[in-house]
Parts: C-alpha cells; structure tokens; sequence
C-alpha cells in the first residue's frame, strides 16, 4: 500500500486503499477484496463497513459497490474531523482539574495556594504564564511596560495569544507608547488587533508596572518591577484581585486606541522634551550648544541622546537622525 495520505481525516490505510479501489473500479462487487488488499476477510469486512458509515461507499442494491465524489467525500471527512478537533479542544480546555490532580502529586508543598504564591525563576514565571493563559476561559488583562518584544518574545507570545483569541477569549492590552517605535512590536500587536484583541496605548508613566488578570480571579505581578527576572507574586485572594482589576481599567480608561495612538500614521510617540532633544540632534553640532539650547546640563543632554538612540534602534547619532526622518518624526 502507498501513503496513509488520508489518515488526517481519520481513515486507516485499508480503508483508504479499499476506498481508492473502488475508485478505480466503480460498480464492481466487493467479493473477495480482502486477496486485492492481502488482508483477512474480516478486516476488509470491517473497513467496508466504516466506509459506509461515513459515506464513502453509497449503498447499491445489486450487490456492486459505488464510491461517493472524492470532493464530496474530503469535504464530509474534513467537516466531520474538523468538528472532532473542535470537541477535544472543548474538552482539554476545561481539564483544569487535571492540572491539580498531578500537582497534588506532589504532596503538601507544592498544593495549589489559595492566597499568594511566589514564583521564582524566569523559566518558572513564563511555565506559569502559559498554563494561566492555556486555561484562561473568558477573559485576560494585561499592562505590559515593555519598550519593545524581541523576536524570541514574540516567537513565543504569539501561538499563546492567538489561540486564546481563537477560543473566544477577550484580551484586553495596554502597551506603553513607545513600544509603537520598534517596527516589529508594532507589526505584532496590530496582528494581534486584527484578529481580535483589544489594545491600548498608554503614554510612559501610566503603564509602568506589568500585571496579568486572568478570569478575574488570579493575578500575575513581578516582584521587582525594575528585575521582571528575579520572580513573581500569584494571587488568588479576591480583595487583591479587584484591587488589580480597579488599577487596570483605570490605566485602560486614560490609554489610547491603537488606531488613534501616535505613531500609528507616521505620527511622532516622542514627548515634547524628547521631540525637542531629536530636532537639536539633526541641527546642532556640539552637546554643549544642544544642551544650552534646550536649557539643560550636558550630561542630562546626553542622557536624553542616549535614550532616544535606544527607542530608535539606532548605532550613531547620525543613523538615528536618518531613522527619526524616515518615520516623519522630525
């Protein structure tokens, strides 16, 4: 027999080479299609009838066999299989329990905490990540003060927001401003947007802390907001629960639609001492002379430049004066 091609809809490969036969050989009896295939009698018998069963053989009453439409048949087969995927994934998605059943493996220590939970560990906080937001059944907020995503963040955030959203799960984000400056962040959440999350953009200082609510009922926050690596505090009490939730929508009321943010037409994100750093950058030749222009020291100057290097992406002072034209913010 050749490749199983349609064990992707569920068929055996003697039932699809008994199908593919009969294809060949429409209106032909089944007698002793078992020696045809070198199978036992009762395994044909068997395949003949599943066949049936999903309509891939049509009943005759002289005894020939006529094989349904291949088109027909794939459509049906996938329909029929696409409706079982569907039901599994119902199934595993409210299989939180079996998540329990094995952490009470593991005795008393390690028992699902009913107030805060500390979790150490990067590798350890992006495991919990992925579990929250794999069971997540209804709803994620999150405020993530991140200035860009690496293409490894984004390699790894995007199966997990997309099949959250897939299964009907509302996000609701808020990202800061300047995330919008990096062309790949900014590519990744008007992805996310358009497949349905709702994202907002708040300006620095209104999203500076990350936090994660899922469900409504458990909430991920860093344990030091400076070092997101040294670990995270989990709670499930609801009175710190909604004193999260309370914080998030009043971030979400002040931050901005994702169409209507800067930046989203060409729009400079910078703010005003940051546009006026970027116009002395492209015009004035010394700090010095930047500096006293500005009316700040040299070294607050210089701080400014560096920054605006960073968000820029840039190598030098004079690729970053390219890049900022090239975006229309100068």
């Amino acid at each position: 027999m050749g490749d199983n091609e349609m064990a992707v809809f569920g068929l055996s490969a003697t039932e699809e080479e008994l199908y593919r036969h009969f294809l060949r050989n429409p209106g032909t009896s089944a007698d002793g299609v078992h020696l045809l295939l070198r199978t036992a009698d009762e395994d044909a018998a068997r395949a003949l009838d599943r066949l049936r069963e999903l309509g891939l053989l049509l009943p005759a009453t002289d005894g020939r066999v006529v094989p349904a439409d291949p088109e027909q048949a794939v459509s049906h087969l996938a329909d029929r299989r696409l409706h079982e995927l569907h039901q599994d994934l119902r199934r595993v998605t409210r299989a939180r329990h079996v998540v329990e059943g094995l952490r009470a493996e593991q005795g008393a220590r390690a028992a699902t905490p009913q107030g805060i939970e500390q979790i150490e560990g990067l590798a350890a906080i992006r495991g919990r990540i992925e579990d929250l937001a794999f069971f997540a059944r209804a709803e994620i907020l999150s405020v993530e003060p991140y200035t860009r995503l690496s293409p490894e963040n984004i390699a790894r955030s995007r199966p997990l927001d997309l099949r959250c959203l897939a299964r009907g799960v509302t996000i609701r984000n808020v990202v800061r401003r300047s995330a919008l400056a990096d062309p790949p962040t900014a590519a990744y959440l008007r992805e996310l947007a358009a497949s349905g999350a709702h994202i907002r953009v708040a300006d620095e200082g209104e999203a500076g802390e990350r936090l994660l609510v899922y469900d409504r009922r458990t909430v991920l926050v860093p344990l030091d907001p400076r070092d997101t690596a040294r670990g995270a505090l989990l709670a499930h009490k609801s009175g710190l629960v909604a004193g999260i939730i309370a914080l998030f929508e009043k971030i979400w009321a002040q931050a901005a639609p994702l169409d209507d943010a800067a930046g989203q037409h060409g729009e400079s994100p910078l703010s005003e001492m940051e546009r006026r750093v970027l116009l002395a950058m492209c015009s004035v030749g010394k700090d010095e002379a930047g500096a006293r222009e500005l009316g700040v020291s040299v070294r607050t100057y210089r701080r400014h430049v560096a920054d605006l290097m960073q968000l820029l992406g840039a190598a030098s002072r004079a690729q970053a004066a390219l890049l900022a034209r090239e975006r229309g913010w100068v």
